[in-house]
């Protein structure tokens, strides 16, 4: 499936709870929790508004959407999900990451939440079983954590004179960074690969650390999956070829960029959790 696909398939869902609470109100409200920023977001906000009107939601004719951007600080997110809950809102959205799921499901325990996550969303806590996620949320596991271990095989296919491979991974994104170092960790000893491990949470970390695999002679780069890495795409598809590096990514937005490849994950989408008599479309 491609992106747009995916995007659509969460503004369907989102429009399930949302149905049922248009038989009160006139005007819903989708509360839109997203940890990055809009430009580099602008085809994921265009597939969503269309997977709604596909559903019967226009926005500004029968639906009204509040957005909130944490602009590459995830720190901000619990705010900006609580200031969406005192706004009211039918439904909350959060189209992308861990920390901003995580962040509505800490806000509210009555308004839906639709996600979409990257890693295991029971292990996250934001669900108790993928067959039934009970309580408020429900969501799209992309599967990009589950299939970390595989890119690094691929890189090492791409690659086959490779000995140390750059991981460079988001801080700031704590669960997905614990999972993806120990997952990549047990993959490169198992095809006998040396790792070096950096962090970036700015545009100048990405830069010092294409610096320090430069001064390594690192022979590959394997981008852990983060929605502040991902907005930094091109700057990625830029450095990488500047320097002569192989790189893997985790998604297909990078090569859309100019990145060399990626492994665009399959997708699982979870039971709808009912609320208020609130039913998926027949």
């Amino acid at each position: 499936m491609k992106r747009r696909e995916f995007i659509t398939l969460i503004g369907g869902a989102a429009a399930w709870p949302l149905a049922a609470h248009a038989q009160q109100a006139a005007m819903p409200v989708i509360g839109f929790l997203h940890p990055s920023s809009p430009e580099p977001n602008a085809d994921r906000l265009r597939a969503f508004s269309q997977g709604l009107r596909e559903e019967g939601f226009v926005e500004g004719a029968n639906v009204a959407i509040e957005y909130r951007w944490a602009q590459d600080h995830n720190d901000r997110l619990p705010a900006l999900a609580a200031d969406l809950v005192h706004r009211n809102v039918a439904v909350m959205v959060s189209p992308i990451g861990g920390p901003a799921a995580l962040a509505a499901k800490a806000a509210t325990d009555a308004i839906p939440i639709v996600f979409a996550v990257n890693q295991d969303p029971v292990a996250l806590g934001l669900v108790t079983s993928l067959a039934r996620p009970g309580g408020n949320a429900t969501g799209i596991n992309y599967f990009t954590g589950e299939l970390v271990a595989k890119r690094l095989e691929l890189l090492r296919q791409l690659v086959p004179t490779a000995l140390r491979v750059g991981v460079l991974v988001n801080p700031d994104n704590a669960g997905n960074t614990r999972t993806t170092l120990r997952d990549v960790e047990a993959a490169a000893r198992a095809i006998g690969l040396q790792i070096q491990v950096l962090n970036a949470s700015t545009v100048g970390e990405i830069d010092a650390a294409f610096a320090s695999l430069s001064e390594a002679r690192a022979d590959a780069l394997f981008v852990g999956g983060d929605t502040f890495l991902n907005s930094r795409r091109l700057q990625f598809a830029l450095v990488a070829a500047r320097n002569g590096l192989p790189a893997s990514y985790a998604n297909r937005d990078y090569p859309i960029a100019g990145g060399l490849m990626s492994r665009w994950p399959a997708l699982l989408s979870l039971g709808f959790c009912p609320l208020s008599g609130a039913q998926p479309p027949a």
